[in-house]
């Protein structure tokens, strides 16, 4: 609710999850790449004949592993792979004292698996800002949430519930994340500045205590506090809290 993902009216509620799962399910299936299906599909193009003959295919008409074209499946493909292991590095070290997170075993396997897969979902369908080394840390309590939810109907669709809640979350955020914006009015070099205008103006003392006696640029510390929403800074059940409040403050989300 506080993200937006549901209506207020309660009486909407059912038929706006299965929506947006309906959605999630067509967004996995386009835009995913099932190498086993390009596999079936080059095995069936080199069919063979009754008589037991190959049937000749000219490897420069049809999409291949070496296609440099921009429609290749398999370019695209090659090209994910490479997004993949970033997200997959950070996938890897998310919340390593919990082992919903980092255990052994089939559930911590699924988990990973999920996060890997929304992550790469928002990246394909937000060429613009792509993935960005931390958001699997903004993923990851949505997911853990709507992962323990009491209702095994509910929790079943937890990766994507929580992939449309971050895609609100990350609307709030997404400038911060832009690397072109840095410096611009709406980067996160102009929203430190603004938390540290508020920082003087509702506790001076250790405003001048961190600005003026030990000079510490406030980079140091606000940058993964806007970025991270703390999620760095508290153990999961706090951060929850504190997301609470962040999400529900009158003065506007974030």
């Amino acid at each position: 609710l506080l993200l937006e993902y549901l209506p207020c009216d309660r009486k909407k509620w059912k038929s706006t999850l299965a929506a947006k799962r309906n959605d999630y399910e067509q967004f996995c299936e386009e835009l995913i790449i099932n190498p086993s299906k390009v596999m079936a599909s080059e095995a069936d193009s080199h069919a063979s004949t009754q008589d037991g003959s190959l049937v000749g295919t000219d490897v420069t008409a049809t999409d291949h592993p070496l296609s440099v074209q921009d429609n290749s499946v398999w370019k695209s493909y090659f090209k994910d792979t490479d997004l993949l292991e970033q997200i997959d590095r950070d996938v890897m070290r998310t919340h390593p004292d919990l082992q919903f997170f980092s255990g052994e075993g089939d559930a911590t396997k699924k988990h990973q698996d999920d996060m890997r897969r929304a992550l790469l979902l928002f990246a394909k369908l937000n060429p613009g800002l792509r993935y960005v080394q931390g958001m699997n840390e903004l993923y990851a309590p949505l997911y853990y949430t709507f992962s323990l939810d009491p209702d095994p109907a509910m929790a079943e669709h937890a990766e994507a519930d929580a992939f449309f809640c971050f895609v609100e979350l990350i609307s709030d955020l997404r400038d911060n994340f832009c690397q072109q914006l840095d410096n611009s009015g709406v980067g996160i070099k102009a929203t430190i500045g603004k938390l540290n205008t508020m920082l003087s103006e509702n506790d001076r003392e250790l405003w001048v205590h961190l600005e003026q006696n030990t000079k510490v640029n406030p980079q140091f510390y606000a940058f993964r506090w806007i970025t991270l929403l703390f999620t760095q800074e508290f153990d999961l059940p706090d951060l929850m809290r504190v997301w609470d409040s962040l999400l529900s403050s009158p003065n506007g989300r974030l």
